[in-house]
Parts: C-alpha cells; structure tokens; sequence
C-alpha cells in the first residue's frame, strides 16, 4: 500500500475538509424550490404571534401537484416546505399541538399538506425537504425544557412519516415576543444551548440518515449570509465551522467562508422570488424581474452555492401564475445561455497531468463525466488548460469545476482569449468549488487560456465549459425624472431599443435610443428592444407622458419637513415621503406647478416598500388659481389600493388651476400614528 500511496499512479492525497456522502450527493442539485404557506398566509403577515386560530387557516383550492409540476418545469430539483414557522402553526396533524391544521376548516380537519406535498414531490421526481422552526410563538412551555422535548418530537414526526428527506431547514430567529398560550410576553433563550442540537442532529442522522441539515453554521449546509440569493465572487466551500452558533454576529463571513476551514460546509443563497417571503396581493406586480433573477442564478450557482428559490404560495393554495411565468422566463433563459458547450468542439491542451497518464489528462474536462478528472503531479500548484478552436468563435460565459471528493483547491486562477496571436485578459479571479460561471463581455476568440495561479495542492477539475449565451432581451425599461428627460433602459449592452413619440408602432427604422431626451409636454411614448444579430424583437411598451414637473415646487404639508416632501414630485414613484409620527390627520401637501394648467385628473403612486405604511385609501383633492381660494374637484376612495399598490388615476371635469392639493382622510392599516404616505403625485392634461 505504501508503495501504491508513492506511486504516479496514485490520485492527488486530498486537501483540507472533504465532503460527506451526503454533501456530495447534494451539491449537483443546485437549484431547488422554498415553499412559504402556512398561517401568516392567511394573516398577511410575515412573522405571525402565535395567538391566530386554526380556523384562519382555510385555502380554498390547495393543490401541491401544481406546486411540484411548476418547480419541475422551472428546472428545480425540489422543495422545501415551512411545515412549522415561528407562529407554531403546523401543517400536519401533529400529536404534539393542537394548533395545526387538524384543527382547521381546512378538509374538515383531515387534511395533511406536508404529506400531499411529500406525495407530489416523489410523482414528480422531486427531491422534498421540511423547514421546522425551533422558535414556537404559540406553546405555552416555550422557553422550558418541556417545550424542547416536544420540538424533537415534531422533528421525529416528520422524519418518520413522510418518506425520504433531502434538507432539514431550521431557522435562525429565536426567542422574543408571542403568544405563548396567552402569556403574551417577551421570552429569551439561549440559542447555542437550548433546543439541544446535538440531540436533533442525531434524531436527524437516525431517522434520515442521507439528509442535510441547514443551519447558520450547519452542520451541513451553511446560510449564505442574506437573504439577497447571492454570494461573494470568493466562496470557499469550508468554514471553521466550531465559531459558528445560530445568530452568529459574524454572519457576513458565511458569504466568502473560510479558505482555512476545518469542516466543509457549502453555502446555500434563499432568497424570494417577491420582496416577501409569505404571499401579499400587494406584491403581485413586484415579482423579480427577469434579469434579477439571472443575476441571482449567476450569483449563487455561478459562485459555488446552492440556490433555494422561495415561491410564496397564495391563499388559494396555488403558485401564482405571475411567479409561475417569470420562473418559466428563467427557465428558458438559461437554457439557452448553456445550449451549446463550445469547448466540446476545441482541442483541450493542459501544462502537465498526473504521472503523464490518460487517467488524469486534459480530455476528462470535456467528456461530460463528473467521476474523471484532470490533475497534475505532485508539487504542481500552477497549471493551465487551453482550449483551442479550428475556427474563431464569440464567447461569453466559462464554466468550471473541481473535483471537489478531493477538496476545494484552487485559489486564484485568470482567464486569457487567444485573439489573433495575441492574448487578452478577460477575468482574474479566485475560487471555483463545485461550480463556478464566469460571465463576461463577447470576446470572439482563436483559443482561451486558463491558468490555475495559485492552489492549495495539485489542481484537479472535473470539468470545463465554454459557452456564447445569446443577448438578454428584455422590454425597455422607461424612467423620466423631474426635469422631463427620459430614459430606456435594457440589461444587455448589444440589445438595440428602438422608439416613437408619435403615438406610432416603432420599428426597425425609428429612432434609436443613445441617449436621455427631454419629453416636456404630453407625449405618447412607444419603444421596443430587439437582437441585432437575430432581428428578434420584444413587445412593445407603451407610456404616456404629462407636462414635466420641472417647474414644481411643493409648498406646503401639513406636518414633518417641507424640503423632505420634494420626493413626492421627483417622477420617481419609488421614493416617497410620509408624515412623522404622532401627528393626526387629516394630513395634505400643496403643490405649486409654476404655471396655470388645464387638469382634467390627477394621480397617486402609493409607497412601494416593502414595509409600506400609511398608504391613502379616502382623499380630496383641491385646486387653485392664486394659493388662496380653493375648490375641491374630487373626493373619493382609492378602492383595493393597499392590496394593489399601483398608480392610481381620477379624473374630472376640466379645471383651470396652477396650485394643487392632495388631502389624505384617511389611511390603511391599523396604524395608532396614522401616518400618510406618498410615493407620487401628478396630474392628467389630456384625455
């Protein structure tokens, strides 16, 4: 053995932690599905207090089959359900609580989502994992060891009963406020301590011995350190995983993990497909955007981490069909970034490969096979691979990994193109793990050159992918800010967009868009992107466009600072001000537009954060020639508009006025401050 151990023949020794069984089988997931649907569903709320009722708990059209077939035709490998959050409530009908949807309308109290899930995920060929809250805001004994007995007693139901378990998810947030039975108040505990991890890490390694288990520190897995979905370009697959305790203060080291850790303990990137993670109705026209999505995927997958994808599920219990076309978007997307593997097609040359035998040459990076690999001899710590191609290619994106049973190696690495003789840096980079995708600008190239500058032993990589992704093309994004110039925007550079003022259909021969240009009066504003190389084109968006408000100036307001109010006419609906606190309505803002103008309506853009308060559901809007006489022209209630936070339009009869103001009588919410908000206010000239 010791001879074999010597030999060229040998593989390179391993290099620092090394995955478990289980790590490894888990890593070619990647991508995969987190289900938020439980109680705060039905409550509108993110984090419920535990004293709702199972009664609450009613959907009307549960179907976890469509939750699994749209994971499925997204191109995920699972699902991860919250079977239990921090409100207690549990979606099985668990022996330990009676607050679970036994005790709900739901089926007449015989319905089971986690086991209609678990069900779904296997007819589908999904993998299924359970998000279990430690923290319980309903249970009377929170905060008791009696509480942690019966914690591991929900662990053990859902382990036992539901068949094979991939990921056992436990959250990081622990202790505080709740219900408790009614006690209402404030508990602390120890997180380090008091849910006895060791003993759920064995009721876990028992029970499902072929799951991973998520955590802050793991033991498996690792939060990524946001919740944004992204980690840092630098992301090493180990961590010192001893430091680490739920509610690690040094989270922001969870992004990059630790090139001298002791464990292996990969990064897992959860982020939500909307700014909530439990469905809201007034997030349904902010569900991510095509090309944050990409960035999220390149972001996460492309920088060795697993990418857990929140979908939260609506009070009907379905996938909302907005969520479930923008996943399909990514879905089609990426396949056609990674269509055609380019390096497939090259002659793959490297510097040196182990002992000079075809168990470990350059050929094993291209063949599709994750067993073979290439490595160099001993002592070899700087290495290069070239891909040369019998023709010019264009490319823009470089996929690598390592061959990661033998740990995680390479700590800096550059990538050239071979470009008629001579070679262009492209990207200089560090880590690769598991997975890594460079993106980069179109380079059209004779041959790419990668060289490993820096690694921790012998490189040794399983694979190498070079690809041409096709443009990104997206409708045109339009802004105009207050002095009236307007902007198109697209992700990709090599997207043409194309416009018209003119109220006509833009085409191929109509203005293209270089530059801002200045829109002062009403216009109607069409535009549209298109692929040059291909011709294909977006639909087209259209906006109409009032007077600037370049010569708008607010007054007045009826309380906070004046100067603050500004962003309410910045033709920015995202910015916003609001009144302070502790200062009763009615509340109003006047606004002087600098000359007389004949309205015929108005307008208002709610607030569009995410915590948005004090939005306005009953108004009067006045006008006036001189700021001293007023009319009323409109009194009214904006009818849905917390559920659907959208611009809203009033009209009226034609009136001539060069001052406006908008009284908020009265608000959404529950609000004891009763605070107004305004994302924008603008006025309507034409019809």
């Amino acid at each position: 053995m010791l001879g074999l151990a010597c030999s060229p023949e040998a593989p390179p020794k391993p290099v620092g932690p090394l995955p478990s069984a289980r790590q490894l089988a888990w890593h070619p997931l990647e991508y995969y599905a987190f289900i938020h649907f439980n109680m705060n569903t039905f409550t509108n709320l993110e984090w419920g207090l535990g004293g709702e009722s199972p009664a609450q708990f009613n959907p009307t059209d549960l179907d976890t089959r469509q939750w699994a077939r749209v994971a499925k035709a997204a191109g995920m490998k699972g699902i991860i359900l919250t079977a239990k959050h921090h409100d207690g409530f549990c979606l099985w009908p668990t022996a330990t609580t009676e607050h679970s949807v036994k005790n709900s309308p739901w089926k007449n109290g015989t319905g089971d989502v986690v086991k209609e899930l678990a069900d779904a995920c296997r007819e589908y060929g999904l993998k299924f994992g359970v998000y279990l809250s430690p923290w319980d805001r309903n249970n009377k004994d929170y905060g008791k060891p009696e509480y942690v007995t019966l914690f591991h007693l929900q662990l053990r139901e859902l382990l036992s009963d539901y068949g094979e378990i991939f990921e056992v998810w436990f959250d990081g947030a622990n202790g505080g406020s709740g219900y408790y039975g009614g006690a209402n108040e404030t508990r602390k505990i120890d997180n380090r301590i008091y849910y006895e991890w060791d003993t759920a890490i064995e009721i876990v390694r028992e029970l499902q011995p072929g799951a991973v288990i998520f955590s802050d520190g793991g033991p498996d897995i690792r939060w990524v350190g946001n919740e944004e979905g992204r980690a840092n370009e630098t992301n090493w697959s180990i961590m010192r995983r001893d430091e680490i305790y739920p509610g690690w203060p040094r989270y922001k080291e969870l992004r990059s993990g630790h090139e001298d850790g002791t464990h292996w303990l990969p990064a897992e990137a959860d982020v939500s497909i909307r700014p909530g993670w439990y469905y809201h109705p007034s997030e349904d026209h902010q569900v991510k955007t095509l090309p944050r999505l990409l960035d999220i995927y390149y972001e996460s997958v492309g920088r060795n981490a697993a990418l857990l994808l929140n979908l939260p599920v609506d009070p009907r219990g379905l996938v909302h069909p907005t969520d479930e076309k923008r996943l399909m978007q990514l879905r089609e997307q990426l396949a056609r970034d990674f269509a055609n593997d380019l390096a497939a097609e090259g002659t793959v040359t490297v510097t040196n490969h182990r002992g000079n035998l075809e168990e470990y040459n350059g050929n094993n990076l291209t063949d599709g096979k994750p067993a073979t690999f290439w490595a160099t001899d001993d002592g070899i710590t700087s290495a290069s691979i070239w891909v040369a191609f019998e023709s010019p290619r264009e490319i823009n994106r470089l996929l690598l990994q390592e061959y990661i049973p033998l740990g995680q190696r390479v700590q800096e690495f550059i990538v050239e193109a071979g470009v008629a003789g001579s070679w262009k840096e492209i990207a200089r980079q560090t880590t690769i793990g598991y997975k890594r995708i460079l993106r980069f600008k179109p380079v059209r190239v004779d041959s790419i050159l990668v060289t490993i500058l820096r690694a921790k032993g012998p490189p040794a990589l399983s694979n190498i992918e070079i690809y041409n992704a096709p443009v990104l093309l997206t409708e045109p994004v339009i802004r105009r800010d207050k002095q009236g110039r307007v902007s198109l925007s697209v992700p990709d550079g090599q997207v043409v967009v194309y416009y018209s003022l003119d109220g006509m259909e833009p085409t191929a021969t109509s203005s293209i868009y270089t530059a801002p240009f200045v829109v002062e009066q009403p216009a109607m504003l069409k535009t549209m992107a298109m692929d040059p190389k291909t011709g294909e084109q977006t639909g087209i968006v259209t906006r109409s466009f009032d007077v600037s408000k370049k010569d708008w100036k607010v007054l007045s307001v009826s309380s906070g600072n004046r100067e603050e109010a500004d962003s309410l006419i910045d033709d920015d609906p995202d910015s916003f001000w609001a009144t302070p606190e502790g200062v009763s309505g009615p509340h109003e803002v006047t606004i002087d537009m600098g000359t007389p103008i004949m309205l015929k309506g108005f307008t208002y853009w709610p607030m569009q954060e995410r915590w948005s308060f004090g939005i306005i559901t009953d108004y009067e809007f006045l006008v006036s020639r001189d700021n001293r006489t007023w009319q009323a022209v409109s009194l009214g209630e904006f009818s849905n508009v917390a559920n659907n936070p959208v611009e809203q339009k009033v009209g009226f009869n034609p009136t001539l006025a060069r001052f406006i103001k908008l009284r908020s009588r009265k608000v959404s919410g529950e609000a004891s401050d009763n605070r107004s908000s305004f994302g924008e206010i603008g006025i309507i000239t034409t019809n």
